[in-house]
């Protein structure tokens, strides 16, 4: 059957000379592979540049139950990307963005509330030009929800927070009985975090040094949820880029 579908890029691997195996997170059908012949051919009708990470696509696709491996019939770029091209930050962010989001979604049945989370989030990121520098604490934040393990939101001031269960989910006062915790400054933007929303995303006032402590902790809370994370390749590129992203701290 041919299915009309909008799809989020989140991998492509070369097959043979000329072809791709793509992995797309699709609105009507979850997570898909897909078999993009001859695209690095001369005569490609279809683009490399449709499959780079977490391109926005619409779609017609070929799409066959049980099978693992499909095919695309139409496709074009559904929302075409105006600032990422032109800022290494964002490059930098996306493409860590897209390693978690590969790693972590395995959703073959249709989430669309997931989907459009995930769609109009990147669209936003894309079209904020100075207030995007925390957006990728703020998205695995709330990524965590749709996986499962969410925090229990905080109930005392960001200013009273000293602990953060890490294995619990929980905001504490005093040292649970394991070491999977953080504290101090981490913990406290962390819950600031967890009660913003992204519109107020440029009222966070986080620098270069507590980002990369938030942002250590969170990888430190994934990784104990969801131990087939693994090492994250582009976290090294992304710390390289926090010294320019440390003039937009505020």
């Amino acid at each position: 059957m041919i299915i009309q579908t909008k799809g989020i890029v989140f991998q492509s691997v070369k097959y043979g000379d000329s072809s791709l195996v793509v992995k797309i997170f699709t609105e009507m059908l979850g997570l898909q592979s897909y078999m993009v012949k001859g695209v690095r051919s001369r005569k490609a009708k279809l683009k490399p540049s449709f499959f780079e990470p977490l391109t926005l696509l619409d779609m017609e696709v070929y799409h066959k139950p049980n099978q693992n491996l499909h095919h695309i019939k139409e496709i074009r770029v559904d929302y075409p990307w105006h600032d990422i091209p032109f800022s290494a930050q964002k490059q930098s962010i996306l493409l860590f963005l897209d390693e978690i989001l590969y790693k972590c979604v395995r959703e073959e049945l249709p989430n669309k509330a997931f989907f459009s989370w995930i769609y109009h989030s990147l669209i936003w990121f894309d079209l904020e030009e100075k207030y995007f520098m925390n957006f990728h604490l703020f998205f695995l934040v709330q990524l965590s929800r749709f996986l499962g393990f969410y925090p229990t939101s905080p109930v005392r001031s960001p200013e009273n927070i000293k602990i953060f269960d890490m294995q619990e989910g929980q905001f504490l006062e005093r040292e649970p009985v394991h070491p999977y915790f953080t504290e101090g400054i981490a913990a406290q933007k962390l819950s600031v975090l967890m009660q913003s929303s992204v519109e107020n995303l440029k009222t966070i006032q986080i620098n270069t040094r507590e980002r990369r402590l938030v942002l250590d902790s969170l990888l430190a809370f994934y990784q104990l949820h969801l131990p087939e994370l693994g090492k994250i390749k582009s976290l090294d590129v992304l710390r390289v880029m926090a010294g320019d992203l440390k003039n937009n701290a505020g």
